[in-house]
């Protein structure tokens, strides 16, 4: 027989695995909604610090950032959204009729025309497929636009608790920690500067170029520029391509066209102006920051896109980040230097 004390015990864990499989539960549709607010906070802190110092008034500082962000995200997405759904229809019908077969004709040899036909048929077969899966989840995204809009409020909330309740969440769970107080401090050191190289010197750098490309491509005409904008958006993220990987076969088409100026124009915008800014802007924020590895942002970004979707570009880094931190940590008994995250120099 059990004791009442075991009894008890037992009961008790049942109950707590039971309250936490239910929150689990309640919170899975929600959860990127609140890991990207805390993210967006973390992001936004120094704004609201700012911000605070201006007006007194804690919740009404956090209140008007979330009002600014919000606006800043809602404002662009109805400004574009009804253009970038006209120019993917647009691109899609070019894409039927285009002729790919006598431009990769002028490019390969006699001799390589079977490889011409190959490559053609499996281009010709890939495009539809994919602007189609485009058009599809825009579909989708405005059939399931009430459920987008609840997991919007979801993250704003989220984010103005992160702003103003900030430290004191950092101040729980450090006391929650089972560390020592000096590998505590090291770890939560460590953490805060991974995460500033990621989200900072990486993705929002990377934002900020592919924006800034994407104004160039309005300034000078360039067809589909919201298209190409997101798409230089997203290569501007990942580490050791950047937004020219977009920008440069746009310049040559330009050309191609005869819109020689326009091309002149994008050339030196792109030289000067969009690599410059990466140049100019990541020794300024990541300096003195823990330096991570390219390998890791490539392959957390690879594989959070898989598992996560477009979140995973941002969490699959931070995840990889964070275990390697831990392990890290827990194989340091003194400062060593670490092949994952080098101090600059």
């Amino acid at each position: 027989m059990l004791s009442d004390k075991t009894l008890k015990l037992i009961v008790s864990i049942l109950l707590a695995s039971a309250i936490f499989i239910l929150t689990a539960v309640i919170l899975k549709p929600v959860i990127m909604s609140i890991v990207l607010g805390i993210l967006l906070g973390y992001i936004i802190y120094p704004l609201y610090v700012l911000t605070h110092k201006k007006i007194k008034n804690e919740n009404l500082a956090a209140l008007l950032v979330c009002l600014t962000l919000s606006a800043l995200i809602i404002v662009p997405i109805l400004v574009f959204f009804n253009s970038l759904v006209t120019q993917i229809v647009n691109l899609y019908w070019v894409l039927q009729n285009f002729n790919l077969a006598n431009i990769l004709g002028t490019m390969f040899p006699s001799f390589l025309e079977n490889l011409s036909q190959q490559l053609t048929a499996t281009i010709n077969s890939f495009i539809p497929t994919l602007l189609s899966g485009a058009l599809t989840t825009l579909t989708n995204i405005i059939l399931n636009s009430p459920v987008y809009l609840l997991k919007f409020f979801v993250v704003i909330f989220v984010f103005f608790f992160t702003l103003r309740d900030g430290e004191r969440i950092v101040e729980y769970i450090q006391s929650l920690s089972p560390l020592n107080k000096e590998t505590e401090k090291q770890f939560f050191s460590h953490f805060r500067d991974i995460t500033y190289s990621v989200l900072v010197g990486q993705i929002v750098i990377g934002i900020l170029q592919g924006i800034v490309a994407g104004i160039g491509y309005f300034i000078f005409g360039v067809p589909n520029a919201v298209i190409l904008t997101l798409v230089t958006i997203l290569v501007g993220i990942i580490p050791m391509i950047g937004p020219w990987l977009v920008w440069v076969p746009v310049d040559f088409y330009l050309f191609s066209i005869g819109e020689t100026n326009a091309g002149i124009g994008l050339l030196i915008y792109g030289l000067f102006i969009v690599s410059w800014l990466d140049n100019l802007l990541r020794p300024i924020i990541v300096s003195r920051r823990t330096k991570i590895n390219s390998a890791i942002i490539i392959i957390g970004i690879i594989g959070g896109m898989m598992v996560f979707g477009v979140v995973g570009l941002v969490l699959g880094p931070l995840i990889l980040a964070y275990a390697i931190l831990i392990l890290e940590l827990y194989r340091k008994t003194k400062e060593t230097e670490s092949i994952f995250f080098q101090p600059e120099k």
